[in-house]
């Protein structure tokens, strides 16, 4: 039994070996960013088997199956849930695996896209056949319109490139980019054609900064009931400064007796009027309120909200329905917690 030999020890990573890789990683952004402005070039020139490729997943009643081996299965997996993100039902799926019962997953409704390069992969070649009898469309994406795959499929997505970035032009680098810059292409297309909108990408992404955005109102985070800050006109600005300091927004509402909001006063207020005032004793608090404050409604976004605080220089606003009822009060502490901010 033979024993594995040592490695030898790494060379010295010296000014000249510095010097080597900086001018290799260069060369590879170069070639990578060469190869997509021949993919650009293409489709200017007329290749227009994108919009093919676009009309088929319009079309298309079942799901989007892609595919890859290898390298190619990686980008498959990406383009997949880039389009499943982006209003298109998608999954990946092995090929190999397909080979061996998964093929159960697709259907003659389906689209199914096919990665590879060479157009030659002998584990997609080996279930195209089956997936165009069952009636599902093909899309392949190789470098190659003439293999077995591109001549196999429905619509043939040309991804090929000169040469690879690898210094030995043996490692998918500039044809993984080309194809995942492809299948980003497609997905963006058909986003746009099915009119796909901020508020769509949300709801498919209820956990991400966007989501939280787009899907939290105003009413998801206002505090209502006993946690809001009022007080009548006639209230006292002494009893209505006990109110500001028991609820902890830094103001108050002033309400009439059906709760409709007739002004307000906040800690900022009360600096300012020190300024002017000694005797507080003999003040209401409607001789000192702002009076027709900024209010918001509660089905409004919460970004909405965010945005009049940040137009107006505040960090709380009154939430009032259509008939001018107080149902809730926010501070911007309110906001960040949500992280809507």
């Amino acid at each position: 039994m033979s024993v594995p030999q040592a490695k030898s020890p790494p060379k010295a990573f010296d000014a000249d070996s510095a010097q080597r890789a900086l001018r290799l990683a260069r060369e590879t952004l170069q070639i990578e960013a060469n190869a997509l402005i021949a993919l650009d070039q293409r489709l200017a020139d007329g290749d227009h088997s994108i919009v093919q490729a676009v009309q088929l997943l319009l079309n298309c009643h079942g799901r989007v199956v892609v595919s890859g081996i290898g390298k190619s299965g990686h980008i498959a997996r990406k383009i997949a849930a880039t389009l499943a993100s982006t209003g298109t039902p998608a999954l990946f799926v092995h090929p190999a695996e397909a080979a061996h019962g998964d093929l159960g997953m697709i259907t003659a409704h389906d689209v199914f896209i096919a990665i590879s390069n060479s157009g030659e992969a002998s584990e997609l070649m080996s279930i195209g056949p089956i997936i165009k009898r069952m009636g599902a469309k093909l899309i392949a994406m190789t470098g190659n319109a003439d293999s077995s795959l591109g001549e196999l499929a429905d619509v043939h997505l040309n991804t090929r490139v000169d040469k690879e970035a690898c210094p030995l032009n043996l490692a998918p680098t500039a044809s993984t980019t080309a194809a995942l810059a492809m299948g980003d292409a497609l997905a963006v297309a058909v986003l746009d054609a099915r009119g796909f909108r901020e508020e769509d990408f949300a709801r498919s992404h209820p956990g991400g900064a966007l989501g939280r955005r787009l899907l939290t109102h105003v009413r998801d985070v206002m505090r209502s009931g006993a946690d809001i800050p009022a007080v009548s006109a006639d209230t006292s600005l002494s009893a209505a400064l006990e109110e500001i300091t028991k609820k902890g927004m830094a103001m108050t509402a002033i309400v009439d007796v059906d709760g409709r909001v007739l002004g307000v006063f906040t800690d900022g207020d009360l600096r300012r009027l020190i300024e002017h005032v000694q005797d507080f004793t003999k003040l209401s608090i409607a001789d000192v309120m702002h009076a027709n404050p900024r209010t918001i409604e509660p089905q409004r976004l919460a970004v909405d909200a965010v945005a009049m605080m940040e137009e107006f220089r505040i960090n709380q606003l009154l939430v009032a329905d259509a008939d001018g009822i107080l149902v809730g009060a926010l501070h911007i502490h309110d906001l960040t917690r949500a992280k809507v901010i």
